[in-house]
């Protein structure tokens, strides 16, 4: 599996990754997230110009995409949990992950590669998303609380570092 950086005449493909994960979710009880379109094609197309996007690819197809970027404060909602963090400094955050499902494992690939950009990393995900949460604690992502997100819905968050 190669991960690299989403290229721009790739975004057609990008958008129909998460058309897959919409469907995915709905199919198992999560109503709730990735609603209203959500993410946008505008969105994307920001995350690609930022260089934040990022593609898995297996065979030449592509597998899975996710927003990947690290720093002080990266997410600023992350700023105020209803929990603690388990690292104190800079962090990498992994948002909006989709995959074909055609390869198994595709949370755990593309985490495992991001810790190894960055050695203290953040997802969260929506309460209904179980699918997520049971893939995540599989990863050995630790729960630790729960943050609110700009449109002030909640968030279960979790943590993991590189050991």
């Amino acid at each position: 599996m190669e991960v690299r950086k989403t290229r721009p005449e790739e975004l057609d493909a990008v958008m129909e990754l998460y058309d897959q994960g919409r469907r995915f979710m709905r199919q198992n009880g999560n109503q709730n997230q990735w609603i209203k379109g959500y993410p946008s094609r505008e969105l994307v197309q920001e995350d690609i110009r930022l260089g934040r996007s990022y593609v898995a690819e297996e065979d030449g197809m592509l597998d899975a995409v996710f927003c990947f970027f690290y720093g002080e404060n990266a997410d600023p909602t992350y700023a105020d949990i209803d929990g603690a963090w388990i690292g104190h400094g800079p962090y990498g955050v992994l948002h909006r992950i989709a995959s074909s499902g055609r390869v198994p494992g595709m949370v755990d690939k593309c985490s495992d590669w991001c810790l190894e950009q960055w050695p203290d990393l953040r997802i969260d995900t929506h309460r209904d998303n179980q699918p997520m949460q049971r893939a995540l604690e599989r990863c050995g992502f630790q729960f630790c609380g729960v943050v609110t997100i700009e449109d002030g819905s909640e968030r279960m968050a979790y943590e993991k570092l590189k050991k």
